[in-house]
């Protein structure tokens, strides 16, 4: 464990360093700065439905809260047909300009073969950033299509099948172990202000498990989640991990939505406890690092990003289905190439860098490319940043509601083993 925080300590400070103090941060954080020198006003589906239809854009105040709506289909042999949606909102709370910008998301699914899904998150800055709430509440009967954990072991028969559409596979791999479950996650933290930039946080986070089926397992095969629950004393069907956390954020990122510069961190050490419910107690430190360049005054979209979070288990014992890995950030959109929790581990590592720019000169139309890592450690001899899976892919981005930068995301991505996939999206992805 010692080498392991070093390590780990050692990234931390590398990343503030890079990040903070970075010399290549060319413009302003205001908002107005990266706009003044635009030469052509964005175009996005509202003006471009208005032109087809010969209609004008009725005068007077401007709509408070925006709005994006995006459908959502996909497929797999274990959960059947998934039709669901999610509605992304945002607007700026009170009327003082310098507040940050809120985001609201909703989203729900439902399987032919019986599974429900329902999200709410939340990102609300109070009228002159006084308190910061942001919230991930989750009930799902849903599951995974598992591939156990560590990350360097996914090749011979552990390859991929078919495609994946939005992190599920359309085909089972005969190495896979699906899992059913129910599960219920209540995530809230609440920051009060320092200073301008810095927030000093705490909160609460449970995650309850049950009803887990194994379906392999089931049939007397020993699973991954198995052998893992047998090892670290958990009950096969069901557990939980349920703790309070103390976080510290920094915010210099420009927009919430779709930033065009500046930094952004987010650090918090979260203790499971029995005495909250927690089937085993653990420290965990979570941290999410990202930071945003701008590249063109003319055209401040033409930007190049980088992302990294991650969580290391400090200590005790976590379940295997709470484990951190593939898509496991708040909003599921991280390891683009590869299905949800295809990588997963009790210490787990993501870094991704992407390059977005306009393709028309309007900016309706906008491309990105990304390139993505992450590792995972195991519960037994295999660390974490011993071995790496890559990732990366191309996108199209269509402007939805230029008022806030929403976009509407389509992704095709590649990773190891076989394994690709188009993912959709309403934001950017970090």
């Amino acid at each position: 464990m010692g080498s392991q925080s070093k390590t780990i300590a050692g990234c931390l400070v590398l990343y503030a360093l890079v990040l903070i103090n970075s010399p290549i941060e060319v413009f302003a954080q205001d908002d107005s700065s990266f706009h003044k020198n635009e030469l052509v006003k964005p175009v996005d589906v509202g003006d471009v439905w208005r032109s087809i239809f010969n209609t004008k854009e009725k005068p007077g105040k401007s709509k408070k809260t925006d709005l994006a709506i995006l459908p959502t289909v996909s497929y797999n042999p274990s959960f059947g047909l998934l039709l669901g949606g999610s509605i992304d909102a945002g607007r700026i709370l009170g009327k003082n300009q310098k507040t940050i910008y809120s985001t609201f998301g909703v989203s729900a699914s439902v399987t032919t073969k019986g599974n429900v899904s329902g999200t709410v998150r939340h990102n609300v800055f109070t009228p002159g950033n006084h308190w910061n709430l942001q919230g991930n509440w989750q009930i799902t009967t849903m599951g995974i299509v598992d591939y156990g954990i560590g990350t360097g072991d996914g090749g011979g028969g552990f390859q991929s099948k078919g495609i994946a559409l939005n992190a599920l596979p359309t085909e089972n791999s005969d190495s896979s172990f699906p899992i059913r479950y129910n599960q219920v996650r209540i995530f809230e933290k609440i920051y009060r202000q320092a200073c301008e930039r810095l927030f000093l946080g705490a909160g609460l986070h449970f995650d309850m498990f049950w009803n887990i089926r194994d379906e392999k397992h089931a049939d007397g095969v020993s699973t991954p989640h198995s052998l893992y629950s047998d090892r670290n004393g958990f009950d096969t069907m069901k557990y939980a991990a349920n703790g309070f956390l103390l976080a510290v954020q920094y915010n210099k990122r420009e927009h919430p939505v779709r930033s065009y510069g500046g930094f952004f961190a987010d650090v918090n050490v979260l203790f499971n406890r029995t005495w909250l419910g927690s089937s085993k107690n653990s420290i965990l430190l979570m941290y999410d690092l990202r930071k945003y360049f701008s590249l063109s005054k003319e055209n401040p979209e033409n930007v190049i990003a980088f992302w990294h979070w991650a969580s290391y288990k400090l200590g005790g014992s976590i379940p295997y289905l709470e484990m951190p890995g593939t898509a496991h950030d708040t909003y599921g959109r991280s390891g683009r190439g590869y299905t949800f929790g295809r990588f997963k581990g009790p210490s787990y590592a993501y870094f991704e860098a992407e390059w977005r720019f306009p393709i028309t000169r309007n900016k309706f139309i906008s491309g990105v490319c990304f390139y993505n890592l992450q590792t995972a450690s195991n519960d037994s001899n295999k660390k974490v940043f011993e071995y790496w899976e890559m990732g990366g892919g191309v996108g199209l981005r269509i402007l939805f509601v230029k008022a806030n930068r929403t976009n509407l995301c389509v992704d095709f991505a590649q990773g190891n083993y076989n394994s690709k996939g188009l993912f959709f999206g309403t934001t950017e992805v970090f």
